[in-house]
């Protein structure tokens, strides 16, 4: 339940915040949930990261797919991605979900240390 309720708490800061904050608001909001809810260290990389990887990865589909995918197409050009949109959005959801992760990381081991 802790698993999930974190997940839910970091997706859901992580979004509000990046509403009125620059991106890297998901770090802030990841560390403080962590510090908040109580879990091993383990537990609490992979629900930052799952929260982000979620989160991004659909903003990123949604927000893609009411241009069909023409910016992310050019932009994967770019990159070394041949032209895929859906490779543009699973980096850029991995990229958010290692921050989260990271941060969230940071957080539960603060916490151990504290106590």
């Amino acid at each position: 339940m802790k698993f999930i309720s974190s997940l839910l708490l970091t997706a859901l800061l992580s979004f509000a915040g990046a509403l009125f904050f620059p991106w890297w608001i998901i770090a802030i909001a990841a560390f403080l949930v962590a510090l908040v809810i109580p879990q091993k260290s383990g537990y609490s990389f992979i629900a930052g990261f799952l929260a982000l990887f979620l989160l991004w990865g659909l903003q990123a589909f949604f927000i893609d797919n009411a241009n069909h995918h023409i910016l992310a197409e050019k932009v994967a050009r770019l990159l070394p991605l041949g032209g895929s949109f859906i490779a543009l959005i699973l980096l850029s959801a991995f990229i958010g979900g290692l921050v989260a992760g990271m941060a969230a990381l940071t957080g539960s081991l603060a916490r151990k240390m504290g106590s």
